[in-house]
């Protein structure tokens, strides 16, 4: 992934016509797949007890799957909706790492930035991240924001309003929808062993931890497997040289 970006960051321009064609064909079928599954937050939140205009508030305003899941996933399970706002807090931090990588390879104008900055979600930056130009990478941007975004609000609205005729949601397990989108990008994602260990670690403090402690509080405490792993691995790096100085 380093490779691409650092790579694009030296070529502005691409080669137009077919290249650009295949940036949206692509970036459309990210947005068209993804943006399906706001039908299920739709449902999902309005069985959690949040109202239509909640609801829909929430894909306006967040537009972070992952996060909105995590919140009302909580309420749902009872949690208090400090805990519920915390957990979607902490997974939307993601998205500001991934903004400042952005800001650098797609170089927009900063009367734009702050509208871009809310299309800046897992699925716009892996589009754009994949692509070898920065033409090419601001095509891939803006398509899968604006047909994900369209796509995300017009399938929550119409799940919310569904809800009623679908009777139990959790009969329909549709609240399992979003984690499955989320760890179906997340997967490719890691390549080190590293990155496994930490999202192994998270998985099983947040799944352990679930029957034992109020909802949302397992997310939570899930984000120390980052710090935990990484203190390991140095601690790992560091012993061999630590024995060649002491020999």
């Amino acid at each position: 992934m380093r490779g691409v970006v650092d790579r694009t960051a030296f070529r502005d321009t691409g080669t137009g016509g077919k290249a650009d064609r295949a940036v949206v064909r692509d970036a459309l079928g990210v947005g068209v797949a993804v943006g399906l599954s706001g039908f299920a937050f739709g449902v999902t939140s309005a069985g959690s007890g949040l109202t239509l205009m909640q609801t829909c508030a929430l894909s306006l305003l967040v537009f972070t799957g992952a996060s909105q899941f995590a919140l009302v996933g909580a309420l749902a399970a009872g949690g208090s909706p400090f805990t519920a706002a915390a957990g979607a807090f902490f997974l939307g931090v993601r998205n500001a790492f991934y903004g400042l990588r952005l800001s650098q390879l797609l170089a927009l104008p900063r009367a734009v930035r702050p509208f871009a900055a809310h299309w800046v979600i897992d699925e716009t930056a892996a589009v754009a991240l994949a692509q070898p130009t920065r033409r090419g990478a601001r095509i891939g941007f803006v398509v899968t924001g604006l047909s994900l975004y369209v796509l995300w609000n017009l399938t929550t609205l119409l799940g919310a309003l569904g809800a009623g005729a679908i009777g139990d949601t959790d009969a329909w397990g549709l609240d399992a929808a979003g984690p499955a989108v989320f760890l179906a990008l997340l997967a490719p994602m890691l390549k080190t062993g590293t990155e496994r260990a930490v999202a192994g670690l998270a998985v099983l403090l947040g799944l352990g931890l679930l029957p034992v402690l109020p909802a949302g509080v397992p997310v939570l405490l899930a984000a120390l497997a980052a710090p935990v792993v990484l203190w390991a691995d140095g601690r790992r790096k560091g012993a061999p040289a630590s024995r060649e100085d002491e020999a």
